[in-house]
């Protein structure tokens, strides 16, 4: 019998935090045979990330520490190898897709160049071999007008075009193992399925054998052999994938599925005023060329959008990534200049400067889609959730720290974590921070901007089921940009689908689900709600 590309025996992870020692990973096995596909599923802060960090010995030594294992992939044995060794295998054999593009690549450099350069690296490709290679990659992986995108930075790209700019990097090499952690987790359904498509395609064609990290079990359906679950460190099941889904043994496993966004939207009174209205609101970026940089056109991000929330309402901002839904929340936020009316709570935003804003932005929110990038990494939670308190002058430090730490609790996080830094949590965790950190000013309205698409489903459910809860205690209004369907349906009221940075479709949600009748708003419904 051939030997496995990868294996893992007895491997463990410890972390040393503050002088104690928290036990990450617990004496876990794991194989990957040339050419399969394995899925590694379970909670945030189960392990899945640092186990596979630890395949490319990527964690932050000597913070981490492996008290007993071994990695083999051929006949490297990974923990004991060279940094020699280390640095031929990484991104030539073994690519990873990391989970939080932004904070993967470089601010400071062009697509074009990050992409290059492993191309240069690794393949000894001239400048101009590697720019024509980056642009099929880009293409490959459905980066529109891809040409344009080479010259981009990565803070002019969505989040979902972020993420596909790292698949591109990943798959350069053609590599023989791809650890893809949480590689569709910023895409809309549409591009989700291509990509699947495309790394099914590409692990046919090269043999290439896939560790996915994932919490979305449908993908997992779709593209696994077999499936490892994890559970507070340890490897609770393993199992064929078509076994596991119709006979799971173990009662977490059994949980997991069952874990999906269901339910339906609070109750909105139909005589509630209007909170939020836009009128022919346009977000245009300049396109400047030549030497005096002159405008030529003009990117329309936000293209003459109408719309209007009313209070206690949930509105769903829905559409592929790249359609406007994240700079059209920048607009009602005034992060972005934009020309039109937007009307919050009697006052005509537009008419107000940064100055006579600044007082509203306790009455509006945001929970961002990256939330290691919008926290701090040098202030800890106590101090990141604390800063909008002090800034609009609520009460005392004592009645400050009740509130954090209750505010805490209610999102699901330990009053006792006030004190550690966004590093010591996972993606999911660090997101419910960021939601506290929204929370605790009681807002009038949030904008929630892919606020569950890092998270697990059995926390998905639990953030859903905490937002209508507060939803009514607050009286809150949202509005909730995603590309996940299947919340929507559990939380919006009302839907607006936008393409190209307008709305092709919009009006109540239950009539959108039932009977959709743009042609764009139909594909998007068949590519989620299969």
């Amino acid at each position: 019998m051939k030997a496995p590309l990868l294996k893992a025996e007895n491997l463990a992870v410890d972390f040393m935090t503050g002088g104690t020692v928290l036990h990450a990973v617990k004496d876990v096995s794991l194989e990957i045979s040339a050419g399969e596909t394995v899925a590694l599923v379970g909670e945030s802060g189960s392990g899945k990330s640092v186990t596979a960090l630890s395949i490319l010995k990527l964690l932050p030594y000597p913070e981490a520490s492996h008290p007993t294992g071994r990695i083999f992939f051929d006949t490297v044995e990974i923990l004991g190898a060279s940094e020699n060794t280390l640095r031929s295998i990484r991104g030539n054999r073994i690519s990873m897709i990391f989970q939080e593009p932004m904070t993967s690549l470089n601010p400071l450099h062009t697509i074009a160049k990050q992409i290059g350069e492993v191309l240069m690296l690794h393949k000894g490709l001239r400048p101009l071999e590697a720019t024509r290679r980056t642009l099929e990659l880009l293409e490959v992986v459905g980066i529109d007008n891809a040409p344009q995108r080479l010259s981009a930075y990565p803070h002019e790209l969505s989040g979902g075009q972020r993420q596909r700019v790292m698949i591109a990097m990943a798959l350069a090499n053609a590599p023989d193992l791809l650890i893809a952690d949480e590689p569709t987790t910023a895409l809309d359904v549409t591009v989700q399925k291509q990509v699947l498509e495309l790394l099914l395609d590409l692990q046919k064609q090269f043999g290439m054998a896939i560790l996915l990290i994932t919490h979305d079990l449908g993908v997992v359906r779709k593209v696994a052999d077999r499936v490892a679950v994890m559970y507070q460190g340890a490897i609770c099941e393993t199992a064929p994938t078509a076994t596991l889904f119709a006979a799971p043994t173990h009662a977490y496993t059994r949980q997991l599925l069952s874990a999906e966004p269901r339910g339906s939207p609070t109750a909105v009174s139909q005589n509630a005023a209007t909170l939020l209205k836009a009128e022919c609101l346009k977000v245009w970026f300049p396109i400047k060329k030549g030497f005096f940089k002159r405008t030529v056109d003009h990117v329309k991000a936000v293209n003459g959008v109408a719309l209007d929330v009313k209070q206690g309402q949930c509105l769903g901002v829905v559409g592929e990534s790249g359609s406007g839904k994240s700079t059209l929340g920048l607009a009602f936020l005034r992060l972005v200049h934009s020309t039109g009316r937007i009307r919050f709570n009697g006052q005509n935003l537009d008419q107000l400067n940064q100055r006579q804003v600044r007082p509203l932005r306790r009455e509006i929110q945001v929970v961002f889609q990256d939330p290691y990038g919008s926290l701090s990494p040098r202030m800890s939670v106590y101090q990141i959730i604390a800063e909008g308190l002090k800034i609009h002058g609520i009460g005392d430090e004592s009645s400050r720290e009740k509130l954090i730490k209750q505010t805490l609790s209610e999102v699901g996080i330990e009053a006792e974590s006030v004190n550690r830094y966004p590093h010591e949590f996972s993606g999911g965790q660090r997101q419910r921070i960021a939601i506290a950190r929204a929370l605790v000013l009681k807002p009038k309205l949030i904008i929630l901007d892919e606020p569950t698409s890092s998270l697990d489903r059995t926390v998905q459910f639990q953030v859903i089921t905490l937002l209508r809860k507060l939803q009514v205690k607050y009286g809150l209004t949202y509005v909730f940009i995603t590309h996940d369907l299947k919340v929507v349906k559990a939380l919006c009221h009302v839907i607006v689908v936008m393409k190209s940075g307008e709305i092709v479709e919009s009006g109540p949600a239950e009539t959108i689900f039932a009977s959709p009748q743009h042609p764009y708003t139909r594909t998007l419904l068949a590519a989620a709600l299969h």
